[in-house]
């Protein structure tokens, strides 16, 4: 029986040669288009063999993931926008966040992390998120979250869902642009965004829950916060793939390295624009809703952490596999 151990030394070369082939250049794709099509049965075979043996599941998305660019390239011609879309939702999109679990994992606890520890900060030491945050920036988050103001919930000068909804999209983009940009400096701009964010997070809700205002705080963030705060934090970690592929080039020259790592970070950046562009929707036409019954709120805004979370967990998953795991 083939070991694991064998199998990865003995194929990786192939793997990486059609990972080069199929994110480079069309016309390198077109002069190399025999090998390529050589490389591609084999990796199809490779994947067989690694489901057959019950390999290890990081090696079996990472073929699977080139079994797909493969396929994407081979019928890309054939294929109708918006089935390319659906592919990307339903296969593409969740199978590169699983791929890249370990480094998200850590993104997504170092956010939490930072957020929890400022937010319990703050509610176990009433009065110092005034030392944290300037006061006029406390001043304008009490007037939103408070129901008795006029601004209640309605940022800046807006007055319709539509423009909220304009602007939410500006908002979220913005930030989560300046996140991922912020890997080009080392990956030490994704960071610094990153752990400014969670701390504004955790400071602004454990200063409104200090003031008794966590009945209109959670009740509004829960439900588009789901998909949010994920793209914020898929963001970041792709601007830190970025700056850990600047120093760590795996024998490739720096510009190459650093083009693989843009290739791998696009996927991600796509999707978690299609997730900020659903989070201000949800933001604009539900969160902002007070006067839907408080239960109804939390219980929708938990459902939707959860349908994250499937999506993610199962999303993309091949038919041969759930087989294989019954």
């Amino acid at each position: 029986m083939m070991t694991e151990q064998h199998f990865i030394q003995r194929r990786n070369r192939a793997w990486n040669e059609f990972s080069v082939l199929a994110r480079g250049k069309k016309y390198e794709l077109k002069t190399n288009a025999v090998l390529f099509i050589r490389l591609f049965r084999e990796i199809t075979q490779d994947l067989n063999t690694a489901k057959a043996n019950n390999f290890d599941s990081v090696i079996i998305e990472r073929l699977n993931a080139l079994v797909n660019e493969g396929n994407q390239i081979l019928y890309s011609q054939r294929r109708w926008p918006v089935e390319s879309f659906i592919n990307f939702i339903l296969k593409t999109f969740p199978q590169k966040i699983r791929f890249h679990w370990k480094g998200i994992l850590a993104s997504f606890l170092l956010f939490y992390g930072i957020a929890f520890f400022f937010g319990l900060l703050c509610v176990f030491f009433p009065g110092i998120s005034g030392e944290l945050l300037p006061p006029l920036q406390l001043a304008q988050l009490e007037r939103m979250y408070d129901p008795d103001s006029g601004n209640y919930l309605v940022p800046r000068n807006i007055s319709n869902d539509a423009d909220m909804f304009g602007f939410y999209i500006y908002n979220n983009i913005s930030i989560a642009f300046r996140t991922f940009a912020g890997g080009i400096f080392a990956g030490i701009g994704s960071l610094f965004f990153l752990c400014v964010n969670a701390g504004f997070l955790g400071i602004a809700g454990g200063h409104l829950i200090d003031i008794g205002y966590a009945k209109t705080f959670f009740p509004f963030v829960i439900a588009h916060s789901a998909f949010e705060l994920t793209a914020i934090i898929f963001c970041a970690y792709a601007g830190l793939l970025l700056g850990y592929r600047f120093f760590v080039t795996n024998g490739l020259s720096r510009g190459a390295s650093l083009k693989r790592a843009g290739n791998e970070a696009l996927p991600i950046i796509a999707g978690s624009t299609l997730m900020l562009i659903l989070a201000a929707a949800i933001e604009a036409f539900w969160s902002s809703k007070h006067f839907f019954p408080l239960q109804l709120r939390i219980g929708a805004g938990i459902s939707f952490w959860i349908l994250l979370l499937v999506y993610f967990l199962f999303a993309g998953r091949s038919a041969h596999k759930w087989r294989e795991e019954e």
